[in-house]
């Protein structure tokens, strides 16, 4: 099947640079609402057969212009929500979110055993987002799920056999950024594209974001 993993619209927590993982989280900016408005365009060509979101209210309002443009219903995955921070939550400054990324840094990498401090480690964050996966694979042959920064990041990192575990790590992947993917849980999965910039293009970046989960997870 193919996979189609697709960042969230901008937040205020992307702009400020925050650390930003708790449910239900906050809504789009303007921009990421235009952001999302412009994913049906984008993926015209793309025969969708199911829409995933994470729990998290801001892949719910991306992901909303592509299902009422394709007619289909959106399904909620309970585990394809961001890295939860733990105790770093709603922070900005660099030492906490170079912790937040050298953690997650590391799963990508296979050390799994690290812990988000005040939270989960690798093992946890995998199961729960592996789960859903297999779900999207086993329900279409063209899923697009809506996730998070961080999360795709990683967990494309470790499961894409095609690229270094270094890969994800150091490619940007802003807002609505596109990662597709093919394969099965059972077989594996291969990278076929990273699209790091808005589905947009340049015009729908924002350059001024502090966004920290935008930005390549290799150390500061």
């Amino acid at each position: 099947m193919r996979l189609l993993l697709i960042r969230h619209g901008q937040t205020p927590g992307n702009v400020l640079g925050r650390l930003d993982t708790e449910h239900p989280g906050p809504g789009l900016t303007d921009l990421g609402l235009r952001q999302a408005a412009a994913i049906p365009d984008a993926l015209r060509s793309d025969p969708i057969d199911a829409i995933f979101v994470s729990t998290l209210l801001r892949t719910h309002l991306t992901a909303h212009p592509l299902a009422a443009d394709r007619g289909l219903d959106v399904q909620v995955a309970t585990g394809l929500h961001e890295i939860e921070a733990g105790s770093l939550e709603g922070l900005r400054d660099r030492a906490s979110v170079r912790t937040y990324l050298q953690t997650a840094v590391a799963w990508g990498s296979g050390d799994l055993d690290q812990r988000m401090p005040g939270a989960q480690d690798g093992h946890d964050f995998f199961r729960r987002f592996d789960a859903d996966i297999a779900v999207a694979a086993a329900t279409a042959d063209v899923a697009a799920v809506f996730s998070h920064g961080a999360a795709i990041r990683v967990w494309t990192a470790a499961r894409a056999q095609n690229v270094p575990a270094t890969f994800a790590g150091e490619n940007e992947l802003d807002n609505t950024g596109v990662v597709e993917l093919t394969g099965s849980p059972e077989e594996g999965w291969t990278l076929l594209s990273w699209a790091g910039l808005p589905v947009g293009g340049m015009a729908l970046a924002d350059l001024t974001a502090a966004d920290p989960l935008g930005e390549p997870l290799a150390e500061p």
